[in-house]
């Protein structure tokens, strides 16, 4: 009998140790975030689905407030400007050549 009193009687202080335990923490307001775990928060789900130095990028900018990274241009982009503005400037033959190389390592 003595056995399970004392038994009951751990159980009840252990239960009770908890809920003393627990309840201060549970009354605890939560905390308000700064701008800048705001800022975070929001460019971190913005940049779902982004990998690597897509990510990377975006965040950066994002964190600095600004609204995109400068899209990059494909190679078929490059040579479709660079065509543009060799023919604006008239450049035919080897001036051409070596315009067009030049805009296209840019």
């Amino acid at each position: 009998m003595h056995v399970h009193f004392r038994l009951a009687c751990t159980v009840a202080f252990l239960v009770t140790s908890a809920a003393a335990i627990a309840a201060p923490q549970a009354a605890q307001p939560a905390k308000d975030l700064t701008p800048q775990q705001q800022r975070m928060s929001s460019c971190n789900t913005q940049a779902t689905g982004k990998k690597g130095d897509d990510r990377k990028d975006f965040m950066s900018h994002c964190l600095k407030g600004e609204s995109a990274a400068p899209a990059k241009m494909t190679q078929q982009q490059k040579m479709t400007s660079c065509n543009k503005d060799a023919s604006a400037k008239a450049l035919k033959g080897d001036a051409r050549k070596s315009f067009m190389s030049t805009c296209l390592k840019n």
